[in-house]
């Protein structure tokens, strides 16, 4: 462990994450054969049944949060196709050595460039600048427990924008249905709107089930693991930090950190 402050990614991981491609894209590659063995594809593109169901989730959803709610689901929705940057037991890894570098040659050789490498890890380079800069322990941790909170209450907004999008779709896409039938019913003594009242009424519960289960709850639950991953992530960044500042012995550090990770995450560094 060289100095502990940048500890590569596992070797070999993808640039993508495969779960989500392979299951958002194998799903929507059957789907698009079904339509095409099934006859014309283009039969099932209707240009009212989009504007009710995906212009009206969208819309209805906004209602339920903020703007900004909104615009911060979209910029992490990035996230769900990219593996995580860091494996809870890299986050270890890296505070262990961090640990071990603040015992053997002190807080100091954390100072200046050393502590730039830490920037793409905001709690572990903000927990380290306070402790650096003397602050008292229990400052340390309740500020640090702040900013964890407050990422958390993120990913939860962001989990529950497209649950809500999840649970509205199926909605609209039955009010599109209603739509289609009462426009059916009110023009029987016209056969030539019978048709695209039907395709109205059918294609909306169609797009609302798509949208439903196939797009927003899957991404939902892909959040919500990401979030898990994150929180783990930021709990041992945390316990790092506080050992740091306490300036444990790094396999006590290792002992506790290895007491919040799951059996298979599990580091040995100092036995």
């Amino acid at each position: 462990m060289a100095d502990g402050l940048d500890i590569p990614a596992r070797p070999g991981r993808p640039a993508l994450d495969l779960a989500t491609v392979l299951g958002l894209g194998g799903a929507a590659v059957l789907i698009g054969a079904a339509l095409l063995l099934g006859g014309s594809a283009a039969s099932f593109v209707d240009v009212p049944a989009v504007l009710i169901v995906i212009g009206g989730t969208m819309l209805v959803t906004t209602a339920c949060f903020s703007i900004s709610d909104i615009r911060r689901t979209l910029s992490v929705l990035r996230t769900t196709v990219r593996p995580s940057p860091r494996a809870p037991e890299e986050a270890a890894m890296r505070v262990l050595g961090l640990a071990d570098v603040a015992r053997r040659q002190g807080l100091l050789k954390m100072q200046g460039p050393a502590l730039d490498l830490l920037k793409r890890e905001p709690i572990l380079h903000k927990g380290l600048s306070l402790v650096i800069d003397g602050l008292p322990e229990p400052e340390v941790e309740a500020i640090l427990r702040h900013e964890l909170s407050a990422a958390v209450h993120r990913s939860r907004i962001a989990v529950g924008v497209l649950r809500k999008a999840a649970e509205i779709a199926p909605a609209m896409g039955l009010i599109g249905t209603l739509i289609g039938l009462v426009q059916m019913l009110g023009n029987l003594d016209d056969p030539s709107t019978i048709g695209p009242s039907m395709a109205v009424a059918l294609l909306t519960t169609f797009y609302g089930a798509i949208l439903g289960t196939v797009v927003f709850t899957p991404l939902a639950s892909k959040l919500e693991r990401n979030a898990t991953d994150e929180h783990l992530v930021a709990r041992v960044h945390l316990l790092g930090v506080l050992s740091i500042g306490r300036k444990d012995n790094p396999r006590r550090l290792e002992m506790q950190i290895n007491s919040v990770l799951p059996p298979g995450s599990r580091v040995s560094v100092f036995g």
